[in-house]
This record gives structure tokens, C-alpha cells and sequence, in this order.
């Protein structure tokens, strides 16, 4: 069976959890088996809908997750600062890894590995040149890690074997390096089975602005992932920042003529490329963003586990854009969303003409 095929076919396959995604997806109530030529689909919209989402009615619970997409977005954690001598600045975070169950579906909780208690971790926010002290605390019952991308000695590296090691439950140790490149990286545990401890959700966005300041934007960050319910090693759901179809219900707002900058990360696993488009406008692209210029102008950019980079847009015109990845499924099974573009009392952008 393909994987396409065997995705279509999740509540015949799959153990509980799998059809209950199924069924969320469909609005109709999960099956015990294939039809008899094997093409059971499930389409991700219900007869009538203008596009995806879940069924009619239900929501997941981002108040008993403890965390909202849409709070996700602009949430940049820049640490507790002091200065050193010499006048360098010290940035201190602390990240508690432990086990959590989150409702990644109406009614479908998955048994997730956190960091910090959501899915993506914090947004760790610094300056090219800053001294970094992060502790790691290790409440689960796995030994786990973070693996910073960036420049950095072995011993901090996050891997077993080599420096600090592996952290035991109950353990806690201390990675200190400096921000160097500037761009946008990801962390994430590095303890094998490495594809289930990614998978699971110990990861998160790292943020390290140049010496040289951007230009003034909205900055918003978006973590490509998703979730294997069933546990066969392929996702029956997609997103950003974890919940499908999140910002379907709750559109991302921008503001007609203001520059918007996402830092994209994609950290999917078991799926080999993810991408990114965007419906009625383009976007400059800046690869790992370690570059002031642009490598592209585009509308679709693709990444493997691992890339990210900086787009930047702005939007001429008010109204809702669609954003999704440009594999079908994948935006069916969850990874879609909207900009709600909206003049914002903005006289001098020509937003009246634009209606």
C-alpha cells in the first residue's frame, strides 16, 4: 500500500486513536474497515464547506493545552539578561523537559514530550555576540538533550557520549555558548531513537538577530510539524505551531503595507520535504536567514527536516490569503491557514483603493 493510499485509509488500519482522527476529519464516524477495493478516503472537508477544517462544531482545547497558536506567533522569549564584564550580554532561559498529553484533535490527545509544557518550546530570542546559559531540567522519565543548531564547542553539543551528555531523569545540566550566526536555527533533542523524540515534541524555534538591526517588521514564527497518532512512523496530521487547521478558525491578522517577517522553521519528521505557499502575493526568501539579501522572490519555498529561513512580504490588499503547504495532503490533513490583511487605520497605503 502507498503511503498516500495507507494515510487514506487510517481508521481502517489504524488503532483508535488513528480513526478518531479520521473521523474528526471527515465529520463522519470512524469505520472498522476498508471498502472492498481498498480507496476508503478522507478528505479533510465536509460536503459543502469552502475549505478544510474539522468537522462542524469542534475545537481543540488550547485553554487545557496551556498554550494558543496564535499566542505562538509573536511569542519570542529573550531570556533573563545581565551584563558580564566587559559589558557583554548574559542570556539565561531554563527548559524543563517532561511528558504531557496534548489535544492535537477535537477529543484526540496525543502523549507528547515537551519542553516548557507546549509544542513548539519557547522562541529563544538573542543578539549576534550574546553569551548563552541554558539548563536543561529533566522531569520525564528519558534521558533527553537539546542539540542547538549553530556554532558551538563539542561539549555543549547535545549529543550522547560527548561533553555534558546525556541528561538522566531527575538530572539537569547547563549549555553555554556564544550567538553566533546570526540567522534563524532550531534546538531540539538529540537521544536515539532520534525520529521519536523529534517526533514526540521536544523542539523549538532559535532566534539570533544580526549586530545589524532589520528592517522594522511584524515578526511572527512558524514551526512546520506534525503528528504520528497511531505510531506506525507516518503523520496522520500536519500544521504549524502544532494544532490543525489552527489558523483556519483564527486567521493571522497583518496589516495592509506593514513588512510581515516569519521565521520558518520545518522540523517535520517522517516525512522527507515540507513547503510553504502563500496565495496572492510573494515573498523575499533568505535560506537559515545568515544573508541581508534575498536568495529568491517566490510564493512557494520547500524545506527538509531541519531548514528554515527568514520570508519577508507585504500586503497590498485587504482580505484573506490563504497559506498552506503545497503538498495536498498535507494541507488537508491539517497544515492550512489564512492572513486576514486589514488597512489598520493606515491611510497612506493605498488600502481604500485596493478593496
Amino acid at each position: 500500500m502507498s503511503d498516500i493510499s495507507r494515510r487514506s485509509a487510517i481508521a481502517a488500519l489504524a488503532p483508535a486513536v488513528g480513526a478518531a482522527v479520521a473521523a474528526q476529519l471527515t465529520g463522519r464516524p470512524a469505520i472498522s474497515a476498508p471498502d472492498p477495493g481498498g480507496h476508503q478516503h478522507f478528505p479533510a472537508h465536509t460536503a459543502g464547506s469552502a475549505h478544510a477544517g474539522f468537522r462542524s462544531g469542534t475545537r481543540v482545547d488550547n485553554g487545557k493545552n496551556g498554550f494558543h497558536p496564535t499566542a505562538l506567533l509573536r511569542d519570542f522569549d529573550r531570556g533573563r539578561t545581565s551584563a558580564l564584564s566587559g559589558g557583554r550580554t548574559l542570556r539565561e532561559w531554563t527548559l524543563v523537559a517532561r511528558e504531557k498529553p496534548i489535544e492535537v484533535a477535537p477529543g484526540v490527545v496525543f502523549p507528547a514530550w515537551t519542553y516548557n509544557d507546549r509544542i513548539p518550546g519557547p522562541t529563544l530570542r538573542a543578539n549576534e555576540g550574546d553569551r548563552l546559559r541554558i539548563t536543561l531540567v529533566n522531569y520525564s522519565a528519558h534521558a533527553h538533550t537539546i542539540h542547538f543548531h549553530g556554532l558551538h564547542a563539542a561539549e555543549v553539543d547535545g549529543v550522547a557520549g560527548i561533553g555534558l551528555g546525556l541528561v538522566q531523569p531527575g538530572g539537569r545540566t547547563v549549555y553555554e555558548f556564544d550567538a553566533e550566526p546570526f540567522g534563524v536555527h532550531l534546538y531540539h533533542c538529540h537521544v536515539t531513537p532520534l525520529a521519536a523524540h523529534i517526533a514526540k515534541g521536544l523542539y523549538g524555534a532559535f532566534v539570533i538577530d544580526p549586530k545589524g538591526s532589520r528592517a522594522e517588521a511584524d515578526e511572527l514564527v512558524m514551526v512546520m510539524n506534525g503528528f504520528d497518532t497511531d505510531f506506525d512512523r507516518s503523520n496522520e496530521l500536519y500544521a504549524v505551531n502544532t494544532i490543525p487547521f489552527a489558523y483556519m478558525g483564527e486567521p493571522v491578522k497583518v496589516t495592509v503595507g506593514e513588512l510581515v517577517r516569519i521565521y520558518l522553521v520545518n522540523i517535520l519528521e517522517y516525512d522527507l520535504v515540507n513547503s510553504f505557499h502563500v496565495h496572492g502575493n510573494f515573498f523575499d526568501w533568505y535560506p537559515t536567514g545568515t544573508s541581508p539579501r534575498p536568495a529568491e522572490h517566490t510564493d512557494t519555498v520547500m524545506l527538509c527536516q531541519g531548514q528554515r529561513g527568514i520570508l519577508e512580504m507585504t500586503f497590498s490588499r485587504q482580505g484573506r490569503f490563504m497559506f498552506h503547504a503545497h503538498q495536498s495532503e498535507f494541507a488537508e490533513l491539517g497544515w492550512m491557514g489564512l492572513f486576514e490583511a486589514d488597512c489598520g487605520g493606515t491611510a497612506s497605503t493605498g488600502c481604500e483603493r485596493n478593496r
